[in-house]
């Protein structure tokens, strides 16, 4: 039967004789199977970096764990190596993004980067909190095959933690004094519910970055804000000046307490000396008195005189000063 008329066997037959022409294999047929074998052998190598492990999947079911370097793996699709970055720190920021972000899940997704700012304090009122996240890939398997999309649910669950515990504070404590408490917190539940829901991630830092009260009371907040922070100032200088003078207050009244108490210490000595020598000197007036009371005078006279600068020297008989003129005498009278 000719080729004319129609029988698909008898085309097919031909085409396969203008294939296989005298036997041998058409010229198109070599660079064909050269690049099937460079496909082969291309599948059959791959390089895993030295931050990151491959994890290893034989027809969909896991293997193993492989360490950086070149390995070999089964060709076509057999092997499939997932190359998982767990010596790099990873983080997702909420509220901004960062240009350039390779990670699809760094970033706020679909334009809820306002929606995921907006949150209710404590004692209802609004606040815009941006935040980051930092985390690190630690257990690949589980990563893997645990949870669909770990980062995206790993992004719902900072959201939600971040919510709760900016919901148990006030907006002061949110915008001002509680931003570490808030951290440490939130920290500590994400790491908790990761490891509840084993996604295999290690949550290394929770950090606040802007935070701020929605636009309509903006200019109202920083008025308090300022009013706040004039208010630590005076405290601040206060507390200064207080250090300042303080001390030097609390020196002068030591510095007058040891006086006083050397003063005492003085007092008390000559005070102890002084009745020493009365004492001893009693007893040598029992022993002589006589002798004792000239010696007495005589040293009263030597510790006396020399402080005097004019000395008179008036006889125990006389009766005035001036002897030569005889003031006391009576005059005569008339004879």
């Amino acid at each position: 039967m000719s080729p004319e008329s129609g029988d698909p066997l008898d085309q097919a037959r031909e085409r396969l004789s203008e294939v296989f022409s005298d036997g041998r294999p058409s010229r198109f047929l070599v660079p064909a199977g050269l690049i099937l074998a460079g496909l082969i052998a291309w599948t059959f190598f791959y390089t895993v970096p030295s931050d990151s492990v491959a994890v290893v999947q034989r027809f969909g079911k896991y293997l193993d764990d492989v360490e950086p370097g070149l390995h070999f793996k089964l060709p076509l699709g057999i092997d499939q190596a997932t190359i998982v970055p767990v010596k790099r720190q990873l983080k997702q920021e909420f509220g901004f993004a960062t240009p350039g972000a390779q990670d699809p899940y760094q970033a706020p997704r679909g334009g809820r980067s306002v929606d995921e700012t907006q949150m209710v304090t404590g004692d209802l009122n609004a606040a815009l909190v941006e935040w980051v996240v930092q985390y690190r890939i630690s257990d690949p398997v589980k990563f893997l095959f645990e949870v669909r999309e770990p980062s995206g649910t790993l992004r719902h669950v900072s959201e939600s933690v971040m919510r709760e515990v900016v919901g148990d504070r006030t907006v002061d404590e949110v915008i001002t004094i509680g931003r570490q408490e808030i951290e440490s917190e939130a920290l500590e539940k994400m790491q908790a519910l990761s490891t509840k829901y084993e996604m295999g991630i290690s949550i290394d830092q929770v950090q606040l970055k802007n935070i701020n009260p929605p636009k309509p009371v903006q200019e109202s907040f920083n008025e308090v804000n300022q009013a706040q922070q004039e208010k630590e100032r005076l405290i601040n200088e206060a507390r200064r000046e207080y250090n300042k003078v303080i001390p030097l207050a609390e020196g002068e009244r030591d510095q007058r307490i040891r006086e006083a108490d050397g003063y005492r210490l003085k007092r008390i000595n000559e005070a102890q000396g002084d009745a020493a020598r009365f004492g001893s000197l009693l007893t040598e007036y029992r022993k002589a008195p006589e002798v004792t009371r000239r010696r007495i005078y005589i040293e009263t006279l030597q510790a006396v005189l020399p402080q005097i600068d004019s000395k008179i020297i008036v006889d125990e008989d006389a009766r005035s000063i001036l002897p030569l003129l005889n003031l006391s005498a009576r005059p005569e009278g008339p004879s």
